[in-house]
């Protein structure tokens, strides 16, 4: 058994630097020399198992098979689920079903501010909700494409918009692990995140249409967007409160969509914005709104929409406990991973107590959310009267196209496994709770950088839950006010986790420059987190905030 070591060179900050070494070689690879994701991906594995060997002095051999266990983990469930939505939007495309239902969004509105209000917040909220794990920015990125959005804005306004529902994603997946780590009251936790993200379910469709077309843009439809997040974050409120994390998402994303769409249909803007540049263009009146759609019987419309609402009760279906209970107890299969299974262990302060670490992987192909996308395409694509051996035909297109995207997915998540194995994460979180007085704002920047590592707010809240739970109660704090600003702080690290950048790029079809992406999103990542971590603070600390915390 080897024991992590979170100083190794007997040097605070000379061990945080070393530790930072991989994320920053990844980040600037993408981000200032243009370097092809899979390529910035494979440096920042390198660079990780060199620090980890060299640096930590973690047998090669474990470090070898923690990048195997990652890499394993990104094509499944991640990569599964790019590879099956991206197949279903190829089915719709090709049958030119996508255009007929790009056309039916024009028919609720020809603003481009609305459309985006609608397809990247409420719609793409729901796809959190339901299945998490990237499929919300595969959706959306590629109906922002299809309606006639930028590459580079329909990449970043998706992954602006996928925040506020972060935390609740995938029928409250984050908040149950959360739970599992700390040991704190599930609901507790639930009803705490609950009672900081709907501050920022109303600010995020502002600041989403403000990034996407000036502040005068904005100002011009607050009504709308004030609908579209109060809707949404009133809910959040409520079910997180009162009810627990399961339905979060699902039940404020549907409000959301049902409460705009209505409100839509008595209340217009008094210009409407044609581009999709972000520039003002065009002044018709809305009433001309859907008339693209004379064209089309409503049994086209209807065919359109199908595919996604057959995906949407789909992906819900194989988010319910129950039903994915039993399909994990007719398929999974796990597997202890060979020469790494409880052979790392953590040791305090990271936890209590050292803790040998598990290194399990579990291979749900039935239960994993982008089985129950595949059935949905394949359903789908039966429906729009494709024979067998064309699905087949198209299915192995898709994977040819994606066969880079899949690449940088396994490669980072091979990143992320080894930074966790060899503790240079934890080296990180360390650095964040030496904050003092300041820490519930650090501590809410931990989750940011939790997520932007991992790509997962869950994955976030398994490696610094603990450390959240241990530090807060060092300190006199509240250890369910902080271990929930963890999840909360996390959401604004999702828009800028290489993950999330590659998922963006392959459904929007621009491959290569997920730089480009990343530079257009990090400016609101670090400062929504900020923001979140000043609110955080104030529970902490300033009446009327604190009562916040009880």
């Amino acid at each position: 058994m080897w024991s992590q070591v979170y100083d190794p060179f007997n040097n605070a900050v000379l061990s945080t630097l070393v530790a930072a070494i991989p994320v920053v070689v990844m980040l600037a690879a993408l981000a200032f020399f243009h370097i092809k994701a899979h390529i910035a991906a494979l440096l920042g594995l390198i660079a990780a198992l060199a620090v980890a060997i060299i640096g930590y002095s973690m047998p090669a051999s474990m470090a070898f098979s923690s990048a195997l266990l990652g890499a394993a983990n990104g094509l499944l469930p991640i990569g599964w689920i790019i590879l099956n939505v991206i197949f279903l939007y190829q089915l719709t495309e090709r049958k030119g079903y996508f255009k007929v239902l790009q056309e039916s969004i024009t028919g609720i509105t020809m603003d481009r501010r609305l459309q985006l209000l609608l397809v990247a917040f409420s719609f793409g909220a729901f796809f959190e909700g339901a299945g998490g794990f990237g499929t919300p920015v595969a959706v959306t990125g590629a109906a922002l494409i299809g309606l006639g959005f930028a590459p580079l804005a329909a990449s970043g306004l998706s992954l602006i918009a996928n925040t506020a529902p972060v935390a609740y994603g995938a029928l409250g997946t984050p908040i149950i692990a959360l739970a599992g780590v700390t040991g704190l009251d599930m609901l507790q936790l639930s009803g705490m995140v609950g009672r900081q993200l709907p501050f920022f379910s109303i600010l995020v469709p502002f600041w989403l249409i403000w990034a996407f077309c000036g502040f005068r843009g904005m100002i011009a439809i607050w009504p709308a967007i004030l609908v579209a997040g109060a809707t949404f974050a009133i809910p959040q409120y409520l079910i997180s409160n009162f009810h627990g994390p399961w339905l979060v998402d699902v039940g404020a994303a549907i409000i959301s969509m049902a409460c705009l769409t209505l409100f839509l249909k008595v209340w217009k803007p008094a210009q409407i914005w044609t581009s999709a540049a972000g520039k003002f263009s065009g002044a018709a009146p809305e009433s001309t709104a859907g008339s693209q759609l004379h064209n089309y019987q409503r049994g086209e419309v209807i065919r359109a929409w199908l595919p996604w609402l057959i995906l949407s009760v789909l992906v819900f279906i194989w988010g319910i406990p129950e039903w994915k209970k039993f399909l994990d107890g007719v398929s999974v299969l796990k597997f202890e991973w060979a020469g790494l299974h409880k052979m790392v262990q953590k040791m305090p302060p990271v936890v209590s107590k050292a803790t040998p670490e598990a290194a399990v992987y579990t291979l749900s192909w039935l239960s994993a959310t982008g089985s129950g996308i595949l059935v949905a395409a394949v359903i789908s694509g039966l429906i729009m009267g494709y024979k067998v051996g064309e699905l087949f035909k198209v299915y192995w297109d898709t994977l040819k196209l994606l066969r880079f995207s899949l690449l940088t997915i396994a490669a980072m998540l091979a990143l992320g496994y080894t930074t966790r194995y060899s503790g240079t994460d934890s080296t990180l979180g360390l650095a964040f709770a030496h904050s003092g007085v300041l820490y519930p704002f650090f501590g809410t920047l931990l989750g940011w950088l939790g997520v932007a590592l991992t790509g997962s707010d869950t994955a976030s809240n398994v490696l610094f839950g603990g450390l959240q739970r241990t530090t807060a109660e060092q300190i006199g704090l509240n250890p369910v006010l902080m271990a929930a600003a963890n999840s909360s702080g996390g959401v604004m690290g999702k828009m800028i986790d290489a993950q999330s950048i590659v998922v963006a790029s392959t459904a929007t079809k621009w491959y290569g420059h997920e730089g480009d992406i990343l530079r257009y999103v990090f400016f609101h990542s670090i400062a929504l987190a900020c923001l979140v971590g000043i609110l955080v603070t104030l529970q902490a600390y300033v009446p009327p905030f604190t009562s916040l915390v009880h």
